[in-house]
């Protein structure tokens, strides 16, 4: 079976590597808020092209952080994709703000704007875009309003440089990574980060991540730990090498895809798309799904519940999301990782191929 993702294959390739940080930071002595934390804040922040990195404990830990840094207070709403990961949205409940879940564009499956604009109310300070699998989404600068980037899948995407389109790229005030062991820049356990170009912001993260802690037991602002490890940290600095290389591996895979099946409809592609999933959309998933793993091609499905669809969530509906609640239905993931061998992707393609000459696509448009 071509699984969808084997993080074994990632590990053995660094494991010496590894062993030799963990002696390190086991004869150190500091396991939390050390050297190998610092190194990486430092790699990453000019890998991103931003003045300051912020390592703290997950993703969504980012997410809430950041927002809490931007002002966002207790009542006050945030606008987020209704298809995206359940975190976009807990991270804003976790600070006592109300998430409002925004229908997304039909082919990239981002935030789409001119729906965001309805549902921006008098108490709205905040939105969330989601660079959703890997692929840059537009950032609504025009909604006057806070805004947090959640590009917790897309670690490589956002080229400060001017990107393989050449065009200059204005970032927000805040941009959130997640560095889940899946995702493209994975740690051993969770992790994330915060990115940003505010010193003034960066300096109130850093409070944060420590029970809001200026001094030695001095707590200038109440918040929790969202520390991440030494561990991870040093584990982040050896995948940080790689991952230039493994977004090109990923593009090369997803295109090998797409050149097998061009009848299925993928996932919008974007010269900057770093294929943290390879993602089409197909009627009858269950029969596809089966299809595939009868010719040994493990399959899945991220979502199957738009934020609209989630029983926890589906309170908060103000707007209906009809092209979300679509997506939802009919996402399919593919394996798409670097260490896929050129024989796995071939068998992927084959039946790929086979299998989307007998099940058509939907035609919805």
């Amino acid at each position: 079976m071509v699984p969808v993702i084997d993080l074994a294959r990632r590990a053995e390739r660094h494991r010496a590597q590894y062993h030799e940080a963990v002696d390190r930071v086991l004869t150190s002595g500091q396991v939390l808020l050390g050297p190998e934390l610092a190194a990486f804040e430092r790699e990453f922040a000019a890998y991103t092209g931003a003045a300051h990195c912020v390592a703290v404990s997950a993703g969504a830990a980012a997410i809430q952080l950041a927002l809490v840094a931007l002002g966002v207070r207790p009542g006050d709403e945030v606008l987020v994709p209704a298809f995206t990961a359940v975190p976009t949205a807990s991270a804003v409940c976790a600070i006592g703000a109300v998430p409002v879940p925004v229908d997304v564009d039909e082919h990239t499956g981002a935030l789409d704007q001119a729906t965001a604009i309805a549902a921006i109310g008098p108490l709205t300070r905040a939105v969330i875009p989601v660079h959703l699998y890997g692929r840059p989404a537009p950032l609504p600068h025009e909604l006057d309003l806070a805004i947090v980037e959640d590009a917790a899948q897309a670690h490589g995407a956002l080229r400060r440089d001017g990107g393989h389109d050449g065009a200059h790229r204005h970032p927000s005030a805040a941009t959130i990574y997640s560095f889940y062991p899946t995702k493209n820049l994975g740690g051993i356990g969770d992790g994330g980060a915060v990115v940003t170009d505010d010193d003034e912001m960066a300096a109130l993260l850093r409070r944060l991540r420590v029970h809001g802690m200026s001094a030695q037991y001095v707590h200038t602002e109440v918040s929790q730990n969202f520390r991440m490890s030494e561990l991870e940290a040093s584990w982040l600095s050896l995948m940080l090498a790689d991952l230039d290389a493994g977004n090109a591996r990923r593009r090369t895979i997803a295109s090998a895809y797409r050149d097998a099946a061009p009848e299925l409809r993928w996932h919008a592609d974007h010269p900057d798309h770093v294929y943290h999933l390879a993602v089409a959309r197909v009627h009858g998933r269950d029969e596809f799904r089966g299809a595939l793993a009868e010719r040994d091609i493990a399959t899945a499905v991220h979502y199957p519940l738009a934020i609209t669809q989630q029983p926890a969530y589906k309170h908060l509906t103000r707007l209906p999301c009809p092209r979300a609640e679509a997506w939802a239905e009919e996402c399919v993931s593919l394996p798409c990782f670097p260490e896929l061998t050129d024989g796995e992707v071939s068998q992927v393609c084959d039946a790929l191929a086979a299998v989307s000459a007998v099940h058509r696509p939907s035609s919805r448009s």
